[in-house]
């Protein structure tokens, strides 16, 4: 059996004296797209933190690619939902920035700039491109190091609907050519249904696992499928039923 590159779980998390996730567990194999959705305060952006090896504070089990969540692992990318370009650097800087000072001339930097439609925005600075050229330039550094693994925190969020639909589009075919595993937090119960393999479904109070729904439509797909709006409307189903509890407790 495949092990699994994500094996999560976790009895419990805390801040302080309050409990923000609570007996969570979920696997994440080899080639999958799975997305995290769920209202605000459920722990998805936590989850996303502890697998990344960014917080350690936690009771239970988290395995990532055979061993404990560790930073800055090559084999693991992050993309957070601000691009996060250093300001005094230029694109092709920022991507390469891992190799120091000679990043920006590696030969991967100006492929991956070329592969998120950048190659004429190289020696820009990030203030000189738009909330979407930024965002292809943070996919672009989170893939330099060519991870198996890549994990994207609500990272359309700040653009707008045209332009997030050309970046989902984009995140899909990356992926795909890269053989990327992507985990992604998001609010938008669409865009998860439309890019993922299964979406995991969380409530609050504290964060716990609602259900799943797994979307076996095969890739390119057409967002005006009545399919996808039927899983959409399942997803959206178990999310009405956190409401209701919540409205309830």
């Amino acid at each position: 059996m495949t092990q699994p590159l994500i094996d999560l779980s976790i009895t419990e998390k805390r801040f302080a004296e309050k409990t923000v996730i609570a007996d969570v567990a979920f696997q994440v194999v080899q080639g999958e797209v799975v997305s995290l959705v769920g209202p605000s305060g459920c722990g998805k952006s936590t989850l996303l933190r502890i697998i990344a090896g960014l917080d350690s504070d936690y009771d239970g089990q988290a395995s990532v690619l055979g061993h404990a969540p560790r930073l800055h692992l090559d084999e693991v990318g992050l993309v957070f939902q601000e691009p996060r370009l250093l300001p005094w650097l230029t694109v092709a800087q920022n991507v390469g920035f891992e190799l120091g000072a000679k990043g920006a001339r590696h030969p991967r930097v100006a492929e991956l700039l070329a592969e998120v439609g950048l190659a004429d925005h190289a020696n820009a600075y990030p203030k000189q491109l738009s909330g979407g050229q930024a965002q292809r330039a943070a996919i672009a550094r989170g893939l330099f190091s060519r991870p198996r693994l890549l994990l994207l925190d609500e990272p359309f969020s700040a653009v707008d609907a045209f332009t997030r639909m050309r970046l989902q589009d984009l995140l899909k075919a990356i992926a795909a050519r890269h053989d990327a595993t992507v985990l992604l937090v998001t609010h938008d119960v669409g865009e998860a249904v439309y890019l993922s393999d299964r979406v995991i479904v969380l409530a609050s109070g504290p964060g716990r696992l609602r259900g799943q729904v797994r979307v076996d439509i095969p890739h390119p797909r057409d967002r005006r499928d009545p399919a996808l709006a039927l899983l959409e409307g399942q997803a959206l189903s178990l999310l009405e039923g956190v409401a209701v509890e919540q409205s309830a407790a």
